[in-house]
């Protein structure tokens, strides 16, 4: 099983994901396919395959890693990188240029405390425990 990400060609933005063939089982009936090239066409958008294990540019199972990023839509597709992009979550982080995925500017406290960021002071604070409704 293959998951497929369908991107818009004007913004570079993930509009869909939809689980497809697998890329080693592309031959069906004697013909030859090439899945990106063949969801691509059907859907008339541009389609590359994303893995459901990469994040950060690492494959949890130990595997080999493909393009950074398992694709969601709102994702950023960037050919030149090869690697789908997630939105900006706060305006301070910044990309990591080799996992792809925006960090803080400072890195997360590692007191074992739990923390939410504060883009207003761009600092970590100390979570509430208390749920307000």
């Amino acid at each position: 099983m293959a998951h497929y990400a369908f991107i818009n060609a004007e913004t570079n933005l993930v509009e869909q994901v939809i689980v497809g063939r697998d890329e080693d089982d592309n031959v069906v009936d004697g013909v030859t396919y090439d899945w990106e090239e063949y969801y691509g066409n059907i859907h008339g958008m541009i389609c590359r395959r994303t893995s459901y294990n990469t994040k950060g540019g690492v494959h949890e199972g130990g595997g080999t890693p493909f393009r950074k990023n398992y694709a969601g839509i709102g994702y950023l597709w960037d050919s030149d990188r090869d690697a789908f992009i997630p939105p900006k979550p706060y305006e301070s982080w910044v990309l990591n240029e080799t996992t792809c995925v925006y960090e803080a500017p400072i890195a997360y406290p590692d007191d074992g405390g739990r923390y939410v960021w504060d883009e207003d002071t761009t600092s970590w604070v100390a979570a509430n425990d208390e749920v307000t409704p």
